[in-house]
Order: structure tokens, then sequence, then C-alpha cells
């Protein structure tokens, strides 16, 4: 069922790009052609085509956000899917089972003295929706939706202690994310090598109360609302800041940036999600204008979550909120296809797959085992 629901994501991203469009070109140097006769209309910039090649390596990898900017009255529109995939639990760097956790892993919510629930399996697929627009060739606006759905697998072990297995159970929500707006402000640009600055913030338009029916320890039923790795976002005003560079020699084009999640304060139901830090570098290839392969490797780390909401007091390690956070490593390949003639001129699909390099959790949490981001952007 899952791998169903993600190839069908797939595949309807692949058939957006067959749809017939007007034929509009960057205005951006990067992505080739001269548009110095180019017409405006409401400041956007368009034409009939017969330009020269643009670049698929124009972008960072679709995995990294507000990588680049545009030249003045360019807008882009973007779509992107992701699906993470979580499996085994780790404390630290040491994989753990769910017996071991049922046995020996205090439940700072006690009684019972033990974790009786342990997660197996969780799966995150996310829809985002993006749009960018530059009124000036230094400042390029940016906003955000998103919409995601999370699917959690259980074994549930029976009474309040020992390790026979009651049986399992799956939670699901879905809903909003948060939503992001903010801006790309050039500091430096000399035609091989640009900087910017990311000013974005995170508005609170998930819902933080979603709820499930569960399989407890003494085998009820009850609907409780779910641990804070499956409500639907923060639902905190969030900073995110950042720096990203960007350099190209011929067929070669790298980059690096540095982003963060900063919470400025407690959500409506008593916490805070820990401040996330991320620092990433990527090369590219241009095999083709048409096509271009990437390598990135992205760092991150996140904190442990501030305060606690008292709703979440189920004998499970994601309802403590001491089991978040950690420091992760990742590896991730890519590949650009730009469209270059005809009704798909200008239109750019990308896909990235990452796996983990290194993971060092404060657990029991479950380590993510692949991240597939596959994408859609269009400038005009």
């Amino acid at each position: 069922m899952k791998t169903s629901r993600t190839w069908f994501a797939i595949l309807a991203v692949c058939a957006a790009v067959t749809i017939s469009l007007p034929t509009m070109v960057y205005a951006d140097g990067d992505h080739g052609g001269d548009d110095s006769d180019v017409p405006r209309y409401f400041g956007v910039k368009f034409t009939r085509g017969g330009l020269g090649k643009l670049n698929a390596a124009g972008h960072a990898p679709i995995g990294v956000m507000g990588d680049h900017m545009h030249g003045e009255g360019e807008l882009m529109l973007s779509y992107r899917y992701m699906f993470m995939d979580m499996g085994r639990n780790q404390i630290g760097r040491e994989e753990v089972s769910p017996d071991f956790i049922a046995a020996n892993v205090a439940n700072p919510n006690a009684p019972p003295a033990t974790f009786r629930v342990v997660p197996t399996d969780m799966n995150m697929e996310m829809h985002m929706f993006g749009a960018m627009y530059a009124p000036t060739n230094w400042l390029t606006l940016m906003a955000m939706g998103m919409y995601v759905r999370k699917e959690m697998d259980h074994i549930t072990f029976q009474g309040g202690a020992g390790t026979n297995r009651l049986g399992t159970f799956t939670t699901v929500t879905k809903g909003f994310a948060n939503t992001k707006i903010g801006g790309l402000i050039k500091l430096y640009n000399d035609g091989t090598h640009k900087i910017h600055f990311n000013a974005v913030v995170g508005l609170p338009t998930a819902d933080i109360e979603n709820e499930a029916r569960v399989l407890a320890p003494h085998n009820t039923a009850p609907t409780l609302r779910v641990p804070y790795a499956m409500q639907s976002g923060s639902g905190s005003f969030d900073l995110h800041p950042g720096l990203t560079y960007n350099g190209k020699y011929e067929d070669w084009t790298w980059g690096a940036q540095w982003t963060s999640e900063i919470r400025t304060e407690d959500n409506d139901e008593g916490y805070n999600f820990g401040d996330i830090h991320r620092v990433t570098a990527w090369g590219q290839y241009s095999w083709f204008p048409w096509m271009s392969s990437s390598l990135r490797l992205a760092f991150e780390t996140e904190g442990r979550i501030d305060g606690e909401d008292d709703q979440i007091r189920a004998p499970i390690q994601t309802a403590d909120p001491d089991n978040y956070g950690g420091e992760r490593v990742f590896i991730h390949g890519g590949l650009n296809f730009m469209g270059q003639s005809g009704a798909i001129r200008g239109q750019r699909l990308a896909l990235e797959i990452g796996a983990p390099m290194y993971e060092n959790l404060n657990g029991p949490q479950m380590t993510r085992e692949v991240i597939i981001t596959l994408g859609w952007q269009y400038a005009f």
C-alpha cells in the first residue's frame, strides 16, 4: 500500500511535465538565452521561444530549498513530493529491539514502569507547493504551503511488564503543515560565485491536536492524542534563517547552504520542538544541457522538545519529549532534467534519493531509512 502510493505520486508529477503550457523561459542568465528584448506583462517576462540551451544544473538538487534567486520580474512555480521511511530503533548509535525497549527503558509517565508500546515503522509523505517572485534583482520573495500524511506501525506489549506481545496497530494522521513565507536577499554575484541570505518564517498553520485509536497494553482501544512525531507541524512561529552559496565553471556547478529552524515560543499546547541546524554541500555535472546528476552531503543537528503536552501521556517512547533530536549525516544522489523546446521548454523535473551515513539519536528513536524527493519547477 505504501509503495503504490509513492509510485502513484511519482507518475502524477511526471505527467505534469506533459501538460501543454505557453512556451516560457528563464530570465536568469544561468538558464541560458538573451532576454534583453523579452516583453513584460504585470512585471513577468514572457518569450516566444527560439533562445539558447537551458541548463538542467541551473538550480541546486531538488532536496535543497531556497537555493537560488531570480531575475527581476521572474516568477517560478514548483511542486515537490517527499517520502521518508523510518524503521530500526536506536539509542545513541546502538540499535535496540522492541523487546529491549519494553523491558528496560523507563517510562517518565509511569505507571507502567517501562514503555509498553513500541513504534516499528513510520513513513511520511509531504506535498509542497511553492511560488517565488523577484520584484528586483536583489530580492526574491517566496511562499510554500505543505500537506503532510504520516503513518506509524506499533507493537503493543501485554500488561505492565514483560515481553509478551499483545498485538499490533497502525495510526494515520494528515493535514496542512506549517506555511513558510519570506525572501532571499542577494549579497554577492560576480557571475561565477553567488551568495544570498535566506530570511524565512514559518507560520503555525498545522494541526497539533490530531487523535487516533490505539491498542492499549490492557487490551482496550481508546482514542488518544497522538505523540509529537505524528502531529502535522510545530504549531509555533519559527524563524528559518540561512546562507546559500552557488558556483559554476563550464559543465560543473556546486554549492553549500546553512539553514536553521529556530522556535520563537511555545505553541498553544505548551511545548516547542527543538531547534534544528543544517549544513549541506553539493556538486553537479551537466552531461547534456537537458540532463545533470548531483551528489550531496547533509549534516543535521536537532534539540530535544522543550515542555510537554499534558494530553500526550501514553506509555510509548514518542510521548517522551526527551526522545527527540540528535545528529544525522545523509548522502544524496540526484538526477535533473530540463525541457529544451516546445511546451516543456523551461520545465525542470528532478529526483533525489538520500540514505543515512551516521545517526546519533536521543533515544530510543527510529532511524531514517530513506528520503526520496521528486519535484517539478517552472520559471517564466
